[in-house]
């Protein structure tokens, strides 16, 4: 790991026709994305051209002659179904996505706790989770791969909203799983969504923090009373919007002091681009100003190293 954060962009605006309908390739988003002043690129596991085993290997080296790196594979595993069955097929699943990790040249994989079912309790929905990452942590060290759970809000094809949303939940949580193989992958936006306040997040979980998804959230018209009233249907709700970098709620100024206290040097993945691919552009160019702000001498030597890189292409 570098001295300091690296910058990797993840095509939420693109998972319709990379995940569903096929109307774009990967190739494509690698092509489109090489364009962008950033060191990676995110994969999801959902990709359809990641469908066979076989053709991962292609994909890291098609990454690699990009000149870029896949530092994180998101995924949405289940683990607070109260069936037992259930669970061990979503263990097997993240066993699965930490191979397609590895393969893929990627350090990191998410988890998730689960959805937010009602039929499950706290301290049974806390239970389930634990046990199912713990189940995972000796396949993900035997493949040199991190597990890093995101404070998240809802996966798109998720009925329920997920089950550690609360934040005194996500840390009673993470607090219970004692593992170099298990960090956190931090995202401000969705402890908004809880109705909280992320530095304070972020001040109770920046010791165990490995990579950040950065978002801007608003909401296109009503409150977040109207979305807690939303939430319990499939996908996200249409007044849910995610925004520009720098220009919805969150002060990523103080987001970044606390992160360069904290001697942060991991992954920030950017989510954004919904509206068109000038505003992930100018989200990159947002983060990266922050950066440079932060962590000047390091930025430099980055922007730098990348810059020689694509010349050799």
């Amino acid at each position: 790991m570098t001295e300091t954060p690296q910058l990797a962009v993840f095509p939420k605006a693109y998972l319709g026709p990379l995940c569903e309908d096929g109307s774009m390739t990967l190739d494509a988003w690698i092509e489109l994305a090489g364009g962008l002043q950033v060191d990676g690129l995110e994969f999801y596991a959902g990709f359809l051209d990641l469908g066979n085993q076989a053709d991962w290997p292609r994909y890291r080296r098609r990454m690699a002659r990009a000149g870029l790196a896949m530092p994180m594979l998101c995924c949405s595993p289940d683990f607070t179904h109260p069936s037992e069955s259930f669970r061990r097929q979503q263990v097997e699943l993240e066993k699965n996505w930490i191979d397609m990790t590895a393969e893929l040249g990627g350090q990191f994989c998410r988890v998730l706790s689960g959805q937010r079912r009602p039929e499950v309790s706290r301290s049974a929905g806390l239970d389930y989770a634990v046990d199912s990452i713990e189940k995972c942590l000796p396949h993900a060290a035997s493949a040199g791969v991190t597990l890093v759970i995101e404070n998240h809000y809802k996966d798109g094809y998720w009925t329920y909203p997920e089950f550690a949303q609360s934040m005194d939940l996500f840390c009673e949580l993470v607090g219970r799983i004692d593992s170099p193989q298990f960090a956190i992958n931090f995202d401000p936006s969705n402890t908004l969504l809880a109705g909280e306040d992320p530095l304070e997040l972020l001040h109770r979980i920046v010791h165990r923090v490995a990579t950040m998804h950065a978002s801007d959230r608003y909401l296109a018209s009503g409150t977040l009373a109207e979305l807690r009233r939303e939430e319990n249907v499939a996908g996200y709700a249409r007044r849910l919007q995610h925004g520009e970098i720098g220009q919805g709620m969150n002060d990523y100024d103080a987001i970044f002091a606390m992160l360069k206290e904290a001697r942060f040097a991991g992954w920030i993945s950017i989510e954004d681009g919904v509206d068109g691919f000038a505003q992930l552009q100018r989200s990159v160019t947002f983060l990266r100003d922050k950066m440079d702000k932060f962590w000047p001498e390091e930025s430099g030597e980055s922007t730098e190293l990348r810059a020689r890189s694509h010349r050799l292409e």
